[in-house]
């Protein structure tokens, strides 16, 4: 039994890492991987309550992850959906293209620790659209975005789907990992882009604006309000867990 869920785990995450070559999408993997384990173990075990028992746990413990990242994705796709963001576009007035790639490396790494670093990425290479007009440029720039989202969302436990795993399930504290990941997360950040602060040189080309049409046009004010309710919002769920201690 064990042999034979262990050879289809591999196998599955085997087709999880080729998803572009089959064309088969890494949900449905995952999905089909644990519907095929817990069938072999359910079938091979003499006692069905208690493998039914020990899925009912699990499946408790996975609805945690999903019910947060659900309300933090309602969140950040609502701030998207009117422009909320948009404060960062704002803000961002540098063309000289060292000076530029500090300023999104800092957002990203900032942001990517209250978001978790799929949807910073997302929001900051959209974003990056109406900041650099060459596709080079910008190209150069998502990969910096990446390395910074990735080294922000370790920081803190909604920063990333694995630290928040470790969080719900008690095995990291907000306090610690905040005090003791910081600092290297912000290495993980630095190094490069010093590195690259000696590479890049000159000023990049803002694309030209162009009059967007809104189903609703809020304020500047409005605006802002969604984009700080929304990023307070986040911040409080590890606030909330601590002290009431139920489920972000």
């Amino acid at each position: 039994m064990i042999t034979l869920i262990a050879l289809i785990f591999v196998l599955g995450y085997l087709a999880i890492a080729l998803e572009h070559p089959l064309k088969i999408n890494k949900s449905a993997t995952a999905l089909l991987i644990g519907v095929l384990t817990w069938t072999v173990y359910i079938l091979a075990s003499p006692d069905k309550t208690l493998v039914n028992a020990q899925l009912g746990e699990h499946l408790g413990s996975l609805s945690q992850i999903l019910f947060f990242l659900l309300g933090a994705m309602t969140i950040v796709e609502m701030v998207d959906a009117h422009d909320g963001f948009r404060i960062i576009t704002k803000v961002i007035v540098q063309t000289k293209k060292t000076s530029l790639m500090w300023i999104i490396g800092i957002i990203s790494f900032f942001l990517s620790s209250v978001l978790d670093n799929m949807t910073t990425t997302i929001v900051i290479v959209s974003l990056l659209r109406k900041l650099i007009k060459d596709p080079k440029d910008r190209l150069l720039f998502a990969g910096i975005v990446v390395i910074a989202a990735n080294a922000g969302g370790a920081w803190t436990p909604i920063g990333d789907v694995t630290t928040t795993m470790l969080w719900i399930g008690n095995q990291i504290s907000t306090g610690n990992i905040m005090l003791k990941l910081f600092l290297p997360s912000m290495a993980c950040l630095i190094v490069p882009l010093i590195f690259l602060s000696f590479k890049l040189k000159g000023t990049v080309e803002r694309p030209k604006v162009l009059a967007e049409k809104h189903k609703e046009n809020l304020t500047t004010k409005e605006q802002n309000i969604l984009f700080f309710a929304g990023i307070g919002a986040l911040i409080f769920v590890p606030i909330f867990k601590t002290y009431t201690h139920l489920p972000p």
